[in-house]
């Protein structure tokens, strides 16, 4: 579990460790833990503008060059600062709070002097001075640490390539058009910017066209989920379908083919209607309904021709018509 600590307190305040006076220390001796009393009082300058990830490791290495050390930072003003090196993005009291919240500083010392001095030292205990090594040639000198080194309290630390204030600061000068279009989106106003109209106007447009990109965008990525969902859906439909087509073609065999169900069905219905309609005749020997004897017989036409019997030949049925006729005229 992480203990929370309060922040590291200036210099000028009384809950600093007390600066009593103590012996003058190599860097062996120091490295192999002497003394044990107290300890080692490790100096780092900067002016820490941007506070970022490589401050914070210059700190840590400081921080651990020995075994048991207490990391005081000296933090240039404003002055000193505009006035040796450049304008700063930072105020010096942003720049001297974000150092006290670092978890490897144990002291902040404000408006530390640009060149260090015999009196500074011996003021603030300081037993070594920690850097990288690469010369820092400013205010008239080609190294501001030349008498440190040569003193033998000047420890190196190493540079944390591909990140710097100054990095940082050529990303923001680059991209200038975009970081101030997201100002302006976000509330500021043109005149905090230091934008003009015409700047201002474009700037807020090309916000527009962006929202615009965005939307048509979001709608070319919505329509290519509806179209995988619609192929998917599709694709499932199919196979339902094939399967349910099998299912369909099998049952319609079933019923409908060779040997199906409805042949064996219409079989047996039209031969139930064969023999409705053609019903069994009655026997030959069938005996004849009696007579009522208050009727009389039905005369017998002899003039009728047989039916049963046919005339054989042309002749024979002319013969017979002329005896029909000569039976007539007697009957007259």
């Amino acid at each position: 579990m992480t203990t929370l600590t309060a922040p590291a307190p200036f210099a000028d305040e009384s809950s600093c460790q007390c600066q009593a006076p103590h012996e003058k220390l190599t860097i062996a001796q120091a490295r192999l833990g002497t003394p044990v009393d107290r300890p080692v009082r490790v100096y780092a300058d900067g002016i820490f503008d941007l506070f970022h990830s490589g401050h914070a490791r210059a700190l840590m290495q400081a921080k651990t060059l020995f075994p048991n050390s207490y990391l005081l930072v000296g933090v240039c003003s404003d002055d000193l600062t505009h006035k040796f090196k450049g304008f700063t993005v930072m105020n010096e009291a942003e720049r001297y709070e974000a150092l006290r919240h670092c978890r490897y500083v144990d002291e902040v010392i404000r408006d530390a002097p640009w060149t260090l001095t015999p009196e500074f030292l011996e003021k603030h205990k300081i037993d070594f001075v920690a850097h990288d090594d690469i010369p820092y040639s400013s205010a008239g000198s080609d190294d501001v640490y030349k008498h440190i080194k040569e003193a033998g309290m000047f420890v190196p630390t190493q540079r944390t390539e591909g990140i710097s204030t100054s990095d940082i600061i050529t990303r923001i000068v680059r991209d200038y058009d975009v970081y101030a279009r997201r100002n302006l989106q976000r509330g500021y106003t043109a005149k905090e910017l230091n934008v003009s109209f015409i700047n201002e106007k474009k700037y807020r447009f090309q916000n527009q066209v962006d929202k615009m990109k965005e939307k048509v965008k979001n709608v070319e990525e919505r329509s290519k989920e509806f179209v995988n969902r619609v192929e998917e859906k599709s694709h499932d439909l199919i196979q339902k379908w094939e399967e349910k087509s099998r299912e369909f073609i099998g049952n319609f065999l079933e019923l409908f083919g060779p040997d199906g169900a409805w042949k064996q069905m219409f079989q047996e219905r039209s031969s139930r209607m064969l023999q409705a309609l053609s019903p069994k005749q009655s026997p030959v020997s069938s005996p004849t309904r009696s007579r009522s004897p208050s009727r009389s017989p039905s005369p017998t036409f002899s003039w009728l021709p047989n039916k049963t019997s046919p005339p054989s030949s042309p002749k024979a049925a002319s013969a017979s018509i002329s005896s029909m006729s000569e039976g007539d005229e007697d009957e007259k």
